[in-house]
This record gives structure tokens, sequence and C-alpha cells, in this order.
């Protein structure tokens, strides 16, 4: 690359070689000029404003690539389904999301890219809820001007990898509910917990097709979980019983469905409890009574993923436990914070 230097009030007709930014503390964070832009007359006082008393003009060398032809690149190469690309600014594409979904990121591969000198792939974290337009990544690259070289080995990179910045879609899955517990069965208490799971399960998109309530009896909390796939029910989650107490029986009942068993507990707080299995295409829950008091679970990082169509494994869950500990804050910010992440 060479670079040539001209008095800005000599630099009228030519044309710039990458954006010029405009900063205004508090006020605006922008491109003045943008790339390609042909300097004229009226242009002078506002490049002095900016600081720019030179223009610098680039002529790039056999084997070079200016910065936005690489993160152009760059970008297509890490972009999965559902994301769409911004124009170049300021040296800088972003990743908006094209649709509301699950936001996936391979975080090997974006490691990976990322020690490649001057590459620079910035993301949100992986396995969060994102809205249509919402911003997902940022794609840069450090100098004004890389080797192609650079490009070439983010690509060897990400040829190893399928969609490392992508986002699913949700299904509109059929919920039924297990109220488990003699003391509700019997009308001891009053119930609170199936108001809060049918609100929760409607804002994630799923829709609660039922809810049923039965004691603390293996054999009946089974029957209904039987009953409620013969309906069809893509999800069916028995709520209550989890923990060790021996009257504690909603854990026996799903085995005794002949469900899959991928775990029995997480190392998530709250939800440390929490039971899934498999028993054919149906996805079973056996959520503790966290449920019912705490905002944020376990709950919220499995269903968004059942819903996207993903199949957890032990591994999943065991990676839970790294930001797995919720800090109970007031307000609860989720899922802005360190939460799951």
């Amino acid at each position: 690359m060479t670079i040539r230097k001209v008095r800005t009030e000599d630099a009228v007709g030519m044309i710039i070689g990458h954006d010029l930014s405009k900063i205004v503390p508090g006020e605006y964070k922008g491109p003045l000029f943008k790339k390609g832009h042909v300097i004229c007359d009226e242009d002078i006082p506002h490049l002095k404003n900016i600081g720019k008393d030179h223009i610098y003009l680039i002529d790039l060398l056999p084997g070079q690539m200016h910065e936005n032809d690489a993160i152009a690149r760059i970008a297509q190469a890490v972009a999965g389904e559902n994301v769409l690309l911004t124009e170049p600014s300021e040296g800088r594409i972003n990743i908006k999301a094209q649709i509301d979904g699950l936001l996936k990121v391979n975080r090997h591969a974006v490691t990976a890219i990322n020690t490649v000198e001057n590459a620079v792939v910035s993301t949100r974290h992986d396995n969060i809820l994102v809205k249509r337009g919402d911003l997902l990544a940022g794609i840069k690259v450090v100098p004004l001007v890389v080797d192609k070289t650079v490009v070439l080995s983010v690509e060897n990179i990400a040829d190893q990898y399928t969609g490392i910045i992508s986002v699913k879609p949700l299904r509109n899955l059929k919920v039924g509910a297990i109220i488990t517990g003699n003391e509700v069965y019997y009308g001891r208490i009053k119930d609170r917990y199936a108001p809060v799971f049918a609100d929760k399960v409607a804002s994630y998109g799923a829709t609660m097709v039922d809810i049923v309530f039965q004691p603390d009896d293996r054999d009946r909390i089974r029957d209904s979980i039987m009953e409620f796939k013969k309906r069809g029910m893509d999800v069916i989650i028995a709520t209550g019983g989890m923990s060790v107490d021996p009257d504690d029986v909603t854990p026996d009942a799903i085995r005794a469905t002949g469900a899959q068993v991928v775990t029995y507990g997480t190392p998530v707080l709250p939800g440390a409890m929490f039971m899934l299995a498999y028993h054919g295409d149906t996805v079973i829950m056996g959520m503790p009574g966290c449920g019912m008091y705490a905002k944020i679970t376990v709950f919220d990082f499995v269903f968004p993923r059942v819903l996207a169509g993903e199949w957890l494994s032990k591994l999943d869950f065991a990676s839970m436990g790294y930001g797995g500990l919720c800090l109970n804050c007031k307000p609860c910010t989720y899922p802005v914070c360190p939460f799951g992440k």
C-alpha cells in the first residue's frame, strides 16, 4: 500500500478512499463522508472541522484488500440462516436478525477466526432469543488495508463450520402441564403454578393446550403423561414433586413411562432438580418448585431450544454450569445479565 498526502484545499475532485467519521460527544458518531465520495468545495470547511487538514489517498499493492472489501467477504463467510448484512460503514459491517428466533453462535469458530491477525468478529451470546432487526454481530478488520491472506484464512476456517451466526425460528408447539402435589389436588392450598406456567409458555409463542392436577401418586402422574402424549402434545411438563423427599414421585413417574432420561439434575440455580426426557418425539420435563417463584430458571434456557427443534444432551446441561448461577438482581434485567452466559 502506498499513501499520498494531499492538502485538503487541494483535494477537490478527488475520491475519498475510506469513511471519514464525525464525533460530537453525546450527540453524534458516524460517517461524515463515506468511501467513494467525491470532494467538492463545500466539503472543505467540514473536513477542517473534524481535523482533516490533509487527505490521504491510498493505492493498493497486489495482494492487498481495502477494509470494506475484506469485511464484506468475512461477513459472508460467517453468516448463516435467517440473518442479514448491513452495508459497510466506518469500516464495519453488522449482522442482524432477519426473523424472530433463537440466536445460534458457534463459539469455537468465532474464537478460531479471531486468532487470525487483524480479523475481528464480535458477537452476542449464544442461545438467546432475538427479534427481527436485532444486532447479532459486528465484523471489522483492524487496519484500513489487509493482505488477502487474512480473508482467505477466515474463509478456510468458516468452511469447517455451518452457519457460524444464525437464527433458528421457534415452533408453536402444543404443551400439556401436570400440576402435582397432594396439598393442591385435595384443595388444602390454592394452586399458584398453573397460571405462572400458562403465562410462561405463552410468552415463548407456544400453546398451553391443557393443565391437569394429580396427587403425589407415581402411577397417576405417569398415566397423565401418557394421556397427554396420546393427545398429541409436543411438550409435557410435570411440575412439583421433584426433590429427594420419599413422597416426591414425579421423577419416578417420568421414568415409568419408558422415556429416555437425558438428565435429572442440572448445574443451574435456580433449577437444580430439573429433569429432561424424551419419549419418542415428545419432550417431557420435570419442573421443580422454583418455576413458581423465580422469574428466570433453567426452564428458560431449555424451552426456547426445544421450540427451535434442538435435542439437548447431557453435555448441553453440563455446559450450563458456567454462568448458571442467578444473582437474583433487583430489578431483574435478564437476558442482559451474566445468567446463562
